[in-house]
C-alpha cells in the first residue's frame, strides 16, 4: 500500500468517551483524515474544548446527538458509543458509510453467546454475518475487505496478540490456558462508578468479574479458531484486575506446552509472526514487558519465559489499552480498509516516563 491524497470524512460516535478522545486525538494527525462528526449526546451541542480541554485549538466540529448527525459528510465512522446501542445505530447508516466499530457489539459471532453473555438479543443479526474482527496482525486481508470491523476489546488484544500464534502452531496446550490481566482505570470507562473514584482505585489493586468478565468469551472464540476447534469446546481461567493508573494493560498467560516443546520454541515462533510487523515486538531474552515501553503508542510488547514447573511457561505482553487495546487499532483497521499505509496517524513512539 503507499500513501494517497484522499480525505476520509470521519465520524466519531461517543466522542465524548475516553475511547472517542484517543480517536480524536490520533485522527488529528493522520494527514488523510478530516474529522467531519462527532456525536455525544449528553454533550451535544457543546464545543470539544469544553469537554476535553487539551483538544481544543483545532477546529473541531461541536458535538451533536445522533439523531441530528449528517451522515452524507462520513466517509467512515469510529464508534465508541455504550455497549448494546450500537447496532440499531449502525444498522441505519448508509450503505456506503465503512465502521469502525470500538464496542462489543459485533464482536461475539454467535447470536446465543452474545445474548448469554450481553443480556439482550442481537439487534443487528444481518450485519453480525458481515463483521470482521479486527484483530490486525492477524486478521489483515480480511479487515482490507470490509465494511463493518468490530475491534477487539482491550484485554483480548493483548491476549491474542501473545498467544494465538502459538496456539496455532500446536506449541501450548488450548485447553490449559491461565491469564491474569491488568488495566488501568480508562478501561472502565468515563462514566462515574464508586470503584474507580480516586479514594476507592488509589493505592490499591483490586479483581472485578471474577470468572465472568465478557472478555472471556471473546478470548475463547478467536483460540478456539486458532486451534481448528469450535468456540464452545475452549474454556479460558481469566481474570482481570483495576491498576491504580490511568492507561496500560499487562497480561500474564501461564501455559502448558505440548510435548517435546520448549519456551526457545514459543519465542521463535512469535519471532516469525510478527516479523516485520510495524507494532509488535518480542522483546530481547530475558527482558520483561512493562507497561511503561508502550504508553501512548500503538505498540505491543511480548516475551516467554520458563515456568519453575517443568512443561510449562509464562507468556507476557504489554499494550496501551486506549491505543493498541482501542483507538489506535481502530485507526490501524481504517487505513486498511481505506488501502493506507498502515502505520499512518499511528508513528508516535511510546511516551516515558
Amino acid at each position: 500500500m503507499t500513501k494517497t491524497t484522499q480525505k476520509i470524512k470521519a465520524g466519531v460516535l461517543g466522542a465524548s468517551g475516553y475511547t472517542g478522545a484517543e480517536a480524536m486525538r490520533l485522527l488529528l494527525r493522520h494527514p488523510n483524515v478530516d474529522i467531519s462528526l462527532l456525536t455525544a449526546d449528553r454533550k451535544a451541542g457543546q464545543p470539544v474544548e469544553d469537554v476535553y480541554p487539551h483538544l481544543g485549538g483545532y477546529g473541531l466540529p461541536d458535538m451533536v446527538a445522533v439523531e441530528d448527525a449528517d451522515w452524507s459528510q462520513v466517509d467512515a465512522v469510529f464508534c465508541g458509543l455504550p455497549h448494546g446501542t450500537t447496532q440499531e445505530i449502525i444498522a441505519g447508516l448508509p450503505g456506503s458509510v465503512k465502521v469502525i466499530d470500538l464496542s462489543a457489539d459485533f464482536r461475539i459471532e454467535d447470536p446465543a453467546t452474545y445474548e448469554q453473555w450481553y443480556g439482550h438479543p442481537h439487534q443487528a443479526l444481518e450485519l453480525q454475518k458481515d463483521a470482521v474482527y479486527g484483530l490486525t496482525e492477524l486478521n489483515r486481508e480480511k479487515i482490507a475487505a470490509s465494511r463493518l470491523v468490530a475491534c477487539p476489546g482491550c484485554y483480548p488484544t493483548a491476549v491474542l496478540l501473545a498467544l494465538v500464534p502459538l496456539v496455532g502452531a500446536q506449541l501450548i496446550d488450548a485447553d490449559d490456558l491461565v491469564i491474569d490481566a491488568k488495566s488501568g482505570i480508562t478501561g472502565a470507562g468515563r462514566g462515574l462508578k464508586q470503584n474507580t473514584l480516586f479514594s476507592e482505585a488509589g493505592e490499591g489493586l483490586s479483581p472485578y468479574s471474577i470468572a465472568g468478565h465478557r472478555h472471556a468469551p471473546e478470548i475463547e472464540q478467536e483460540v478456539a479458531k486458532a486451534a481448528g476447534r469450535p468456540a464452545a469446546d475452549i474454556r479460558v481461567n481469566f481474570v482481570p484486575h483495576l491498576i491504580p493508573m490511568s492507561r496500560g494493560e499487562l497480561i500474564t498467560a501461564h501455559v502448558r506446552l505440548a510435548p517435546g516443546k520448549t519456551v526457545q520454541d514459543l519465542r521463535a515462533e512469535i519471532a516469525k509472526s510478527y516479523e516485520g510487523e510495524p507494532f509488535i515486538r518480542l522483546l530481547k531474552e530475558g527482558a520483561i514487558p512493562q507497561t511503561q515501553m508502550v504508553r501512548g503508542s500503538n505498540n505491543c510488547v511480548i516475551n516467554v519465559f520458563a515456568d519453575r514447573i517443568p512443561g510449562r511457561a509464562t507468556v507476557i505482553a504489554a499494550i496501551d489499552n486506549l491505543v493498541k487495546g482501542s483507538s489506535g487499532q481502530a485507526v490501524q483497521n481504517m487505513n486498511l480498509m481505506f488501502g493506507l499505509e498502515e502505520t499512518l496517524g499511528l508513528e508516535q513512539a511510546p511516551l516515558f516516563p
